[in-house]
Formats: C-alpha cells, structure tokens, sequence
C-alpha cells in the first residue's frame, strides 16, 4: 500500500466531525488492505508506531523537524522557525516547504505505507553518538519524496500530534464493517449505517471488543480478524503476562441508587485511594501492570517479594489496589505519595522503603491456569481467599461486608471516608468479571461532584513571580476519540518545593512536549493527566466541548492514566445533568 494512501485516509477524516463517515473511512480503507499491511494502518489511524505494550516513544524533537525541513528546502533553520510560527504546526510547514520542493525536483519514487511505517520505528530505535544526524537524514530523505499532504502527517505521526485520529470505539467498529460478511452502506443525509443483519453485526463487534480488552492489543485482534473471521478471535484467551483491560465501573449518586444498580444483597468495598495494580504470576516470574498496561515490576520490588511469599496459587492474574502507608504511624497515605514511585528508575529501594505499598486485592481473573471471568464475583472472592496469606501491611483483601439494608452500607460509605478513602464499590454478587467495560456489574459510589480526569493540551507562561513557569493550563476531555477542550485552570498547583506539585515541577514536564508557540501561549502534546475538581459544569461557547468549569481546582497528576483514560464528553454531560436534577441537556455549540 502506498503512503498517499493512508495520507488520503487522514485528510477525509479531516474533512469531516462525524463520527460514523469517519468509520465507514476506515473501513474502506481496512477492506483494501493486505492482511501482513493490517497491523501498522491500525496504529497508524490512531497516530501511533507502536502498540500498546510496547515500551519505546517516538521521542523526535521538534528541532529534529526544523533542521530536516531546513535541509530539504535550503532554507535556514531561523527561517524554518518563522513559518512554524506563522503557521502554528510544523506538520503544515511540511506541507509548503514540500510543495515549492516538489517543483523543482525532477526526480521523485512514491512512498512505501510498510517502508515509511518501518522508518518510523528505526528513528524511534535510534540513541547515542550520531543519532540525531541519522533522524535527520532518514527523515529528510522521506520527505524528498513526499508530497505536500504526506509530508505534513509523517511530521504530525513523527511528533504524536496527527489532529485527525479516531478513537477506539471506532476503530473497533470499522473493523467490525470491513469484515462483516454482506454489504453495509453509509448515508452521509441521515448520517446512518445500513445494516442488513443488525443481531450478526451486534454480535461481530463485541467478539472484537472483548478480543481487544483481554489482549489490549488492537493491532493484533485486527490481523487476526482479517485472517480468519470472527472464529479467528476465539483464539485469545487470558495469559499470565499479557495485561488485560481492567473492568470499570459506572458512578452511582447514593447508596439508594448503588443498590438499584446492582440489585440486593450486595457486596461493597472500600475504593481506595491508591494505585489500581495488576498482578500476574507465573511460579516466581511476577509482573505488576497499570491501569494503562503499562508494566511498572521494577518500581515496586517489595510488592513482587509479597506475590512471592504471600500467594499460593502457582499462577494468577490479580486485580489489586496498591495503598501507600506512613512506616511511622501505619495510616494510609493519599495516591500522590506513591504515584511518585511510578516512573521511578533510580533510588527504586529507598522509595519502597520510606513509601511502602499495602495491596489490597479485589477480584482475581485467573487462578492455577482456570479463567475466572464467567465466575460469579461471590466466588472469585472465595477463590481469592485461598489463595493469599493475608498479612496487614503486606497483602489483605478490600474490606467489604454484604449487606441488603441501605442503613449498614450507609454507615460503611461514611467509615471509608473517614479513613480517607475515596468512597465505596458497589458490586453484584452474581456479576461476571468483563475486561474494559463500564458495566452494570458495579457501581462507584463517591462524594458529589465527582473529580475529572483531564489532559494539558496548551498553556500560558506567567508574569511576576510566576514569570518563568506556565501557569495557566488549557484543559481537553475525549470526545468519541476526539480531544475537545473545556476549560483553564491555575489554581491548586505550588511554587515552593515540598508543598504538592507545583509550577515549575508541570513546566519542566511539558516544556519538551511543546508542539508550537505564540507569545506566552504554548500548544502541547496530549500526554499530562491532572485530576481536576470544580464547584460546578456549566455550558459555554468557549471552548469546544460546549462546557466550561467554574471554579476549577487542580487536585493532582494522575501519572497512571493515559490520554484514553480520560473523562469523557458523555460522562461530564452526565454530572451536568445530575449536579442540580436536570434530566436532559443539550451541548452549546462550539466557538465559531
């Protein structure tokens, strides 16, 4: 498949903000494609060069871009800079300097889809002595032969700023259309599917979902769909030391509302505020993942001793919550204190030993190589029982208690705030464990005005004493895949060391993610995750999303989400709706 191809591909999804011409887009494109092509177009949709579990960034520096584009075009990199700045995006400087480039080369080949997705990951493999020239010469000799669409998105790929993804669900849903044994038509009027057999379709795209969420790898679900169908996909199965999509829960306003969810009796469990950890053990072998999949073994040695010592099964795959407690007094500490453990690569021993981890383990998928996901919750736990040697400040179970009266959950949602706790789980006790979904299995239940889980997409350098430091950050939620903004915020963060996380701490983190600059105002990659509290959601033709937060507060940064963990437009209508009764509400309409 050729490169202009896929470029083609991201300039409809430009063209256009619905979601379903967005899918039937992909789906054509996924129905043209050789199966041995299938993995790298997924990534590739998603702006991506690497899967899930895979460990390497892209790592290229928007110097790198300057410097390829200034050799290509024989201009200077001072004058390179000029167009970033009048442009804003180098991806669109790409485009122009490529344009005039093109006029004036007589010889040129058509770019390769593997061989440009290949180079992608050789720039990214590239370290040490001499590797930024080998970025730039790999770089400029791609972009010699590309046009001015294809230069613009290999920058934006390079950079992880594409500005024409899709999101997931969709993805998962043009998989399911391009295979889906008959024809479905879009109509662009109604913005509607066709769909001949709606049951066989329902049917296709949650065998792909529930594929996706045990091996958390879409790349492979869709090669393995493109081979052999849907019956393909019965061959994933749960295995110790592949990550699985952890299950998720809906939040409920009160327990009254928790025991609606969920039926009586029910089971409810403190939601602590801790590290969301999963476990796999295979013998001795132990690896720890995050919520993100993403594997954190090293950063915590003394939680792989405990697995060791303390869990009798041979193999499992565990879902626990890491809790942080004070060696001093035996209290629990809030998830700040430890989330600073997470990209720990030095001093890892004194960090576990001045802030240990007590897991608390909740649910359990598979135990001596049986799977446990069609077992009912009431017999996991059991199962879990037997299993682990509980030992207080090592390994325990979440406290629970089944209860059918509202007074007794009550009074245990209160205790676990008390013991600052974030709230209670709500869980039926027949519920099956189902990978990634936020299901009717469970409920959250918090204190009112949930927090939000948001990402830095831009920000503002301050002036006087803040002068120096960003202080201002321009905050986005997800959108069907899409990153739409919904507010500021500057109030909550430090400037002195030592008081929380402060002005010059999230500076230093987003200065190498800065995507372009205007004045004081930066544009950044979607990568930091700061939690987020307001008094209230308001609608507003401010930003994007048709809302804003009043009075918003940081609360912290949530290093163990990624951009997909983060709230979603759905879920922030919700709160609207519910913050002051309202039943039903439109969005505003976004700033012209």
């Amino acid at each position: 498949m050729l490169y202009s191809e896929i470029s083609e591909f991201y300039d409809r999804l430009s063209s256009t903000s619905k979601r379903l011409e967005k899918t039937m887009h992909l789906a054509e494109l996924l129905k043209k494609t050789r199966p041995e092509d299938i993995p790298h177009i997924v990534l590739l949709a998603q702006g991506k060069v690497f899967g899930e579990h895979e460990d390497t960034k892209m790592g290229i520096a928007s110097k790198i871009v300057v410097k390829a584009l200034s050799r290509i075009s024989g201009q200077s990199t001072a004058e390179v800079e000029l167009k970033w700045k009048k442009l804003g995006d180098l991806g669109d400087v790409a485009a122009e300097v490529t344009n005039k480039n093109r006029q004036s080369t007589l010889f040129s080949r058509q770019l390769d889809a593997d061989q440009v997705f290949r180079t992608f990951r050789d720039m990214a493999s590239l370290d040490g002595k001499g590797s930024t020239d080998r970025k730039i010469s790999l770089l400029s000799d791609m972009l010699i032969h590309a046009s001015p669409s294809e230069s613009k998105y290999i920058i934006r790929t390079l950079l992880e700023n594409l500005r024409a993804g899709i999101g997931i669900s969709s993805i998962i849903d043009a998989l399911a259309v391009a295979a889906y044994d008959g024809e479905i038509s879009y109509d662009a009027e109604s913005n509607s599917f066709a769909i001949p057999d709606k049951e066989k379709y329902k049917l296709l795209t949650e065998s792909i979902q529930s594929a996706y969420d045990m091996s958390g790898d879409l790349a492979s679900v869709a090669l393995l769909l493109k081979q052999g169908g849907r019956e393909a996909l019965k061959s994933i199965r749960l295995k110790v030391g592949v990550p699985v999509k952890v299950m998720l829960f809906q939040k409920a306003g009160s327990i009254k509302d928790a025991f609606e969810a969920v039926g009586k009796p029910a089971a409810f469990e403190y939601k602590y505020d801790g590290f969301r950890m999963q476990v796999h053990k295979d013998g001795d072998n132990i690896k720890i993942y995050t919520r993100r999949l993403e594997e954190v073994t090293m950063q915590f040695p003394e939680v792989v001793d405990i697995i060791k010592t303390h869990v009798r099964a041979h193999d499992c795959i565990l879902d626990a919550e890491g809790v942080g407690y004070d060696v001093s007094t035996g209290r629990y500490t809030a998830f700040q204190n430890i989330s600073q453990r997470i990209r720990r690569k030095y001093e890892i021993s004194s960090f576990s030993e001045s802030l240990p981890i007590e897991l608390n383990v909740f649910d359990a998928m598979l135990i001596d190589g049986e799977p446990l996901l069609d077992v009912p919750f009431q017999e996991r736990r059991e199962r879990i029982k037997k299993i682990i040697l509980l030992e207080k400040k090592k390994i325990v179970l979440s406290s629970q208690i089944v209860t059918d009266e509202e007074e007794a959950a009550q009074k245990f949602y209160e205790e676990a705030l008390a013991e600052g706790q974030e709230g209670v789980m709500a869980k039926s006790l027949d519920s099956i464990y189902k990978p990634g979904s936020r299901v009717g299995f469970g409920v959250k239940v918090k204190p009112v005005m949930d927090p939000l889980d948001l990402v830095i997409v831009g920000a503002e350098y301050g002036e006087g004493k803040r002068s120096g430091w960003m202080s201002s950050f321009i905050l986005a939620c997800m959108d069907d895949g899409e990153l739409v903004e919904i507010g500021k915020v500057s109030t909550g963060l430090k400037e002195n060391e030592g008081t929380g996380s402060t002005f010059d701490e999230l500076s230093r983190l987003l200065s190498p993610l800065i995507i372009s600059s205007e004045g004081k105002n930066v544009i950044v990659k979607p990568e930091i995750i700061m939690e987020v509290a307001c008094e209230e959601i308001q609608k507003s033709t401010s930003y994007s999303s048709g809302f804003a937060l009043r009075f918003p507060r940081f609360l912290r940064l949530r290093q163990d989400k990624s951009v997909d963990d983060i709230s979603a437009l759905q879920d922030i209508i919700r709160q609207y709706s519910q913050q002051r009764g309202r039943d039903s509400v439109k969005q505003a309409p976004p700033p012209s």
